[in-house]
């Protein structure tokens, strides 16, 4: 992972944010509410900035961030997410009202490995973005990405998970080391994907970015 001066030098370096993102970023720190890590997310919108897609799919929508970050920084979008916590919706709609960005997000309620077919209704999409239960990547991207075309992208969170995928010495938490022994084993499947071009980017806790050729 990037070395911890590097890391607070990208951080000295992103510019400033609409005041909700800075609000949304304190409640997720308060209330223990896994959010993207800012320099992640930095180089994910910038990449979808250069593939400009239309159609976003969301997987876990947590209190609305990522899709915030994503409708304001692609604002020719349109995301659906989906979120299986109905707390977390609530607070998720009550940041995406506040932001008047209603029309451009459709939230599903329920588990990604369930709705299938309502998701269906809305696709194709030109990007997918994972980020939800672990343990279930590979079972969401093989579900997920048949709604994607040629050269559409999927961009998955979280694959170096904390620098345990990369050293398994450091796997002193059973619970943590289970998940970075799937997340590893999710990687390998993913980068001899024939039907994708995938590099994984060591910013934030680690993205992929998987081209459908």
């Amino acid at each position: 992972m990037i070395d911890e001066s590097v890391r607070n030098y990208l951080h000295s370096l992103i510019g400033d944010r609409p005041s909700i993102f800075y609000e949304m970023e304190q409640y997720a720190k308060e209330e223990h509410v896994p959010i993207m890590e800012s320099t992640g997310i930095e180089v994910m919108l910038q990449m979808m900035k250069i593939q400009k897609p239309k159609r976003i799919l969301e997987i876990g929508t947590a209190i609305g961030y990522s899709a915030l970050r994503m409708a304001e920084a692609l604002p020719d979008s349109q995301i659906v997410t989906i979120e299986i916590d109905e707390s977390k919706i609530e607070k998720a709609q009550h940041y995406i009202q506040q932001a008047g960005a209603e029309k451009r997000i459709s939230i599903i309620h329920g588990n990604a490995l369930d709705v299938l077919e309502t998701v269906r209704s809305f696709a194709p999409f030109d990007a997918i973005f994972i980020d939800a239960a672990k343990g279930q990547y590979k079972k969401f991207f093989e579900m997920y990405s048949k709604f994607l075309p040629a050269s559409g992208c999927i961009y998955v969170d979280n694959v170096l998970f904390r620098g345990l995928v990369a050293d398994p010495t450091a796997r002193d938490n059973k619970r943590l080391a289970k998940i970075a022994e799937k997340l590893a084993g999710f990687n390998q499947w993913l980068m001899s994907h024939n039907e994708f071009e995938t590099v994984i980017i060591p910013v934030g806790d680690g993205l992929a970015v998987s081209r459908k050729v």
